[in-house]
Order: C-alpha cells, then sequence, then structure tokens
C-alpha cells in the first residue's frame, strides 16, 4: 500500500505547490530570459525508476557547455560557469522547483534517491548501482540532506575533486540511499520533507542522525 499513497501524496502536494509557487516562479523566469545565455530550463537526461532514463527539468544555473568546461560535471562555490543568478538558485534550491513537473508526470517523488546522471552514477559501487533505484527517484532525499553543501565541500577538499566525490562523497551517499530503500515509509518521507526545509534554514544541523536510528555516519574530511 506504501507506494499507492506515496503516489498519491506526490501528486496532491505537487498540484497544491505548483498552483502556490506559480507567482514566485514567474520572476525567476523573466530574470532567466534576460540575463545569461536567456534560456530558463536545464533538460538533463538522469537515471531513475528501475534504472530507467528520463529527463529532468530544472531552473537553469549554468552556461550551457558547462560539462564539457572547467570541471565538468562537478560544482564548486562560486564556479565561474554559473549564471549570474546560478549561484543563489543552488544555494536555496529553488533551482530543483521546476522537478514537480517531473513529480505530476510519475518521473519522481518528492521524496526518494536523486537521480544521477551517467559519470556520477558509476561512481557508486556495483552492489548499490543494481538496488538504488528500486525506489523512485526524489526530489529531496536523506542524501540530499546530509550533501546539503556538496559544493563547498568540492570546493575546499585538498584531494583532487573527482577522486574526492568517488572515493569519500559517492559511497557514503550510496549507503545513505540504501539506507532510505531499507526503511522507506511515510512516517521516513514526511521527516525528510521536514529535514530538508530543517536543514536550508540550519546547514550545520545534526538532527537527521538523531531523528533517524542506524542512519550510516562517515567522516568526510580528506582520506
Amino acid at each position: 500500500m506504501y507506494p499507492f499513497f506515496k503516489r498519491l501524496i506526490d501528486l496532491f502536494v505537487s498540484l497544491i505547490v505548483l498552483c502556490i509557487l506559480l507567482p514566485f516562479m514567474l520572476p525567476i523566469v523573466i530574470i532567466l530570459l534576460l540575463t545569461g545565455e536567456h534560456y530558463v530550463f536545464y533538460l538533463q537526461k538522469r537515471i531513475g525508476y528501475k534504472n530507467r532514463y528520463f529527463n529532468i527539468i530544472k531552473f537553469a544555473t549554468m552556461l550551457k557547455n558547462s560539462p564539457n568546461m572547467g570541471t565538468g560535471l562537478i560544482t564548486i562555490r562560486k564556479d565561474p560557469r554559473l549564471l549570474p543568478i546560478g549561484g543563489f538558485l543552488r544555494m536555496t534550491k529553488i533551482n530543483e522547483l521546476p522537478q514537480i513537473l517531473n513529480v505530476i508526470k510519475g518521473d519522481m517523488s518528492i521524496v526518494g534517491p536523486r537521480p544521477l546522471v551517467d559519470k556520477t552514477f558509476n561512481a557508486y559501487p556495483e552492489a548499490i548501482r543494481n538496488k538504488i533505484y528500486d525506489s523512485v527517484p526524489g526530489i529531496t532525499g536523506i542524501g540530499s540532506i546530509i550533501f546539503r553543501d556538496e559544493e563547498d565541500l568540492l570546493t575546499n577538499t585538498k584531494m583532487d575533486r573527482t577522486e574526492y566525490y568517488e572515493k569519500v562523497i559517492a559511497p557514503y551517499k550510496g549507503e545513505l540511499e540504501m539506507w532510505y530503500n531499507k526503511n522507506k515509509s511515510l512516517r521516513v518521507d514526511f521527516w525528510i520533507i521536514f529535514l530538508t526545509a530543517w536543514s536550508i534554514i540550519n546547514p550545520d544541523t545534526k538532527l537527521p542522525h538523531k531523528v533517524f536510528n542506524g542512519l550510516p555516519q562517515k567522516d568526510l574530511s580528506d582520506i
């Protein structure tokens, strides 16, 4: 029954949120049309439920050719490839709001493991790649909360950034998403939604580890 009720809640909440947010999203659309490269939405192929591909929808935050520039798929703080309001949209997570349309379509849920591109997905160990998307990917999830400021970690690491992602971030993020697969429920989903909002207000919060027993922990310092 959990998948059925979750889908009903996803549709109900996403339609209400879309109606509420439309007036606030219009100014962002106008600003993006008038600045940068004059495009509003960014579509990217991501891996979804049962490892099937879909196009994720976001507000544009970076130059169109950014995957072939600089640090590639890795984004750092004050990345020179960011559009004029791109940094603000990413920091506040406003760039994620158009994914409400993905939820309505059924490609995504409000809560679930984050959908990845091939390169970052392949950084997961094989056992995790085979199981992680047994859950529908989400706009937010436990990995998104713990890695609230992933860009800051990648900016300040002393390691090669790609190596740091593959050796430190990806294995831990995979453990977190697998924890969600084993423990998912409407209660856990509601807590994750609350903790997502809380982590925006208080980025250094330790509340997730207090709320969820057995949540994997790992030192994110350089190794």
